[in-house]
């Protein structure tokens, strides 16, 4: 006798701005009530909105892109009291499939102007754009960037228990000290608790208050919970061990993704898409002390895009940077030097650059920190899959220049 159809722990609304669905929230905070309960050991389904809660259209025009609201983001499906679990505990998150909605078969990756979020490349490619991807199945292609199909890794952006108030007052006094030390920098480093658009899920106005002064924002990941991580290999099969704070786990999940490259470069760099995410929940009774566990684990699944070893070309980078200065060991200048070579190599095909910026940061791409002590300079590596393009980029055969169209882009 097959088991019944699995339980629904929370749906969402397509229809219904995301600010007025009760089981949503976009800050972390101890305080965001429980929006449902799940058994320990029970397998239920949860729906997401995409991370921005529906600011982004699907259409030739990445003004939504550029005037995007980030005090909005990222509306998390959450928080669930999940059966047992305490402080100390250990919440074992099995997922066991991530799917588009039916009636949302499509999803988005944008560069953020420079002015409203940036990039990785935004020294380089400070302007807005935007991919619009149709997903058939497992694969995925988008008119903005032509000649390039995938299967996708799909998975959650971010998954996570909430902290408890003391935990919540180390991430405002450590980041707010970043924050202070470099105020003579010409971007943002860190993002303090703001009021602005805060959503607390079915809480009283005077919790959502005090959610709006002290909440976390969503933005970063965290060493003690994990949260937004963008780790494109917990995909179906995959186990994350998350580490307990606060009585019932208070766990939430969202920001899914059909598909990303390693280090998400554009920022909203991933296949951003709604969907349902399934997921087994174990509590692990004592296991922050049994694991030894400061933050938290993963054992990736069984399900990856498989492309033999001979089919990918690497691409190296150095602590060098385009100006030709040498930097100590910065695995991060390094990195996005190894962006710029795969860029100026894709170019000679008839790429425009932001089309490649789109591609490196939502397509499997593998990056690879190669070496980290030989001083002065760390190594970094990309791997790009020769195989998601329909004519041949192997470097043993000459590049012919096609035209190959443009992405959205913003009207000014």
């Amino acid at each position: 006798m097959g088991k019944k159809e699995l339980r629904y722990a929370a749906k969402v609304s397509l229809e219904t701005p995301a600010a007025e669905q009760e089981c949503l929230h976009n800050r972390w905070h101890p305080d965001v009530p429980f929006c449902g309960t799940i058994k320990n050991n029970e397998v239920v389904k949860i729906e997401c909105v995409d991370w921005t809660g529906g600011q982004i259209g699907n259409n030739d025009s990445a003004d939504d892109v550029k005037n995007v609201d980030l005090t909005r983001v990222h509306y998390l499906t959450g928080p669930f009291e999940i059966e047992t679990a305490e402080p100390g505990d250990v919440l074992l998150v099995e997922i066991q499939d991530v799917q588009p909605m039916q009636d949302q078969p499509w999803g988005f990756t944008g560069i953020f102007d420079k002015s409203n979020g940036g990039g990785f490349l935004d020294e380089i490619y400070p302007k807005a754009a935007k991919a619009i991807w149709d997903f058939e199945g497992i694969f995925c292609s988008s008119r903005h960037i032509p000649g390039v199909r995938f299967a996708g890794l799909i998975h959650p952006g971010i998954l996570g228990c909430a902290p408890s108030p003391e935990i919540l007052a180390e991430w405002n006094r450590r980041e707010g000290e970043l924050i202070t030390a470099c105020t003579h920098m010409d971007r943002e480093v860190a993002l303090p608790p703001q009021p602005k658009n805060v959503h607390a899920g079915s809480a009283s106005e005077e919790i959502k208050e005090k959610i709006g002064r002290e909440g976390a924002r969503t933005i970063p990941g965290r060493p003690e919970h994990g949260g937004n991580c963008d780790i494109k290999n917990l995909s179906r099969g995959s186990k994350v061990y998350l580490p307990v704070h606060v009585k019932g786990a208070k766990f939430s999940v969202g920001d899914l993704h059909f598909s990303q490259g390693d280090g998400e470069i554009s920022f909203c760099g991933a296949i951003e898409m709604a969907g349902v995410i399934t997921i087994k929940f174990t509590v692990m009774k004592g296991g922050m002390a049994q694991l030894g566990m400061k933050s938290p684990i993963y054992v990736p699944g069984p399900v990856e895009p498989q492309f033999g070893p001979g089919r990918y070309i690497y691409f190296e980078g150095f602590s060098v940077d385009e100006h030709g200065k040498q930097h100590y060991m910065d695995a991060t200048v390094a990195y996005r030097q190894t962006s710029l070579r795969v860029i100026e190599y894709l170019r000679r095909y008839g790429y425009d650059d932001y089309q490649i910026y789109l591609l490196l940061s939502c397509a499997p791409v593998q990056g690879h920190v190669a070496g980290i002590v030989d001083i002065p300079n760390a190594c970094t590596t990309m791997g790009l899959p020769m195989d998601i393009f329909d004519f041949d980029i192997s470097p043993g055969t000459p590049a012919k220049k096609m035209d190959l169209g443009a992405c959205a882009f913003a009207s000014s």
